[in-house]
Order: C-alpha cells, then structure tokens, then sequence
C-alpha cells in the first residue's frame, strides 16, 4: 500500500520508507504523488502542525498521509526554539545561522540540557487519524562538531550516542533519533489497523 508523507525532503522519506516498509509501506512525497501545495504551520504545538500537513495532503488524494513536525526543545530558553525551529533565525535562515543564534543566546548559561522532539500525524482514507511523538534526550555544546547530519545536529550531543548527531552516521543517529522513535510507535499501532 502507498502512503504519501506530506514532506518534500529526500532525506525525510528514505528514513520513513525504512521504517514504514517493515510492514510492506511503499512512502512516496507529496510531490512524487503530484501534490503541489505549501502548507502554513501555525499550530502551537508539533502535534497540531503535523495534522495541519497531514489534513491539507489529505484532502488532495485518496491514500494514507503521513506528516511530521520536530524540533529542538531548550530547557534553558524555556523549551525554544521549539516549533520554530526552522524559523528560529528567520525565514530563509541558514543552518549555521540558527546554531549561530542559539549559541548566542545560551552563551554563558550553564544549563544546556535540550531535546528533540517529533509528532507524527497518520490520516486513513476513511478520515481516522492517529497521532504519535518521539524524543531524545541531550546537551547542546558551546560549538559545532561533526560533518553529517543537518539543522541543530552539529551542537546537539546525544546522551546515548556520546557524540553529537553530526558524529553520528545515519544509522547510529536513526537508532535513537526523535523521528524513528515516533514513526516505531506509529509502527507499533498501525499493526493492529485496517485499511
């Protein structure tokens, strides 16, 4: 069966389609799908902006949607960037200018304890939704390490991994990620549905 996730990120779909193929899921994009649609995230949470992603893909077809939403959490700047994470240093905004401005603004401050976090939203064609979250659980450093990865994941050290999310290759990072987290609960629930 096809499930359309309402992302437009390569990199996005190879890590549901691995996943979500576990139970025999074929994950194409909104745009391999020939949905062409720009979706205003205004929700206050990352639930409520994956269902708002999810709702306007569904309504232009007759598949399962797929939609998430994920961002970094920072305890000391009271759970920001949060929902804003692509945003945090304005639209257009590159990696290195987010991480430059959450670096700017925990400098000196000694509490660095952050979080990822991922809401996944899943529609049947018969309108049923479901929703799941995921997290893990980290620090942010005082500067950039690592290569790979993308977003915040040069300064986001891993409790788990003892590295930051760039150190990390793509295995070791979706053994833990926020991401994989939420899409194994979908998993888990999507089990025991009918299509």
């Amino acid at each position: 069966m096809k499930i359309i996730a309402a992302t437009k990120n390569p990199g996005k779909i190879r890590e549901i389609q691995k996943i979500l193929g576990q139970l025999g899921f074929e994950v194409m994009s909104q745009a391999t799908a020939g949905i062409d649609v720009d979706i205003e995230e205004t929700g206050d949470t990352f639930e409520k902006n994956a269902l708002i992603k999810a709702r306007a893909v569904a309504m232009m077809c007759d598949n399962p949607v797929l939609a998430d939403d994920s961002g970094l959490c920072v305890e000391a700047l009271g759970g920001r960037p949060g929902v804003y994470s692509a945003r945090y240093a304005g639209e257009g905004a590159s990696d290195a200018d987010k991480i430059e401005k959450l670096l700017s603004e925990l400098d000196g401050v000694k509490n660095r304890k952050a979080k990822f976090v991922t809401s996944a939203a899943f529609i049947f064609p018969d309108g049923r939704e479901i929703t799941v979250s995921g997290e893990v659980h980290g620090t942010i450093l005082t500067e950039p390490r690592g290569e790979n990865g993308f977003g915040y994941d040069p300064v986001f050290y891993s409790d788990e991994l003892k590295k930051t999310f760039a150190e990390a290759d793509d295995d070791e990072k979706n053994s833990v990620s926020h991401r994989s987290r939420a899409l194994q609960a979908l998993c888990e629930k999507l089990k025991d549905e009918s299509f």
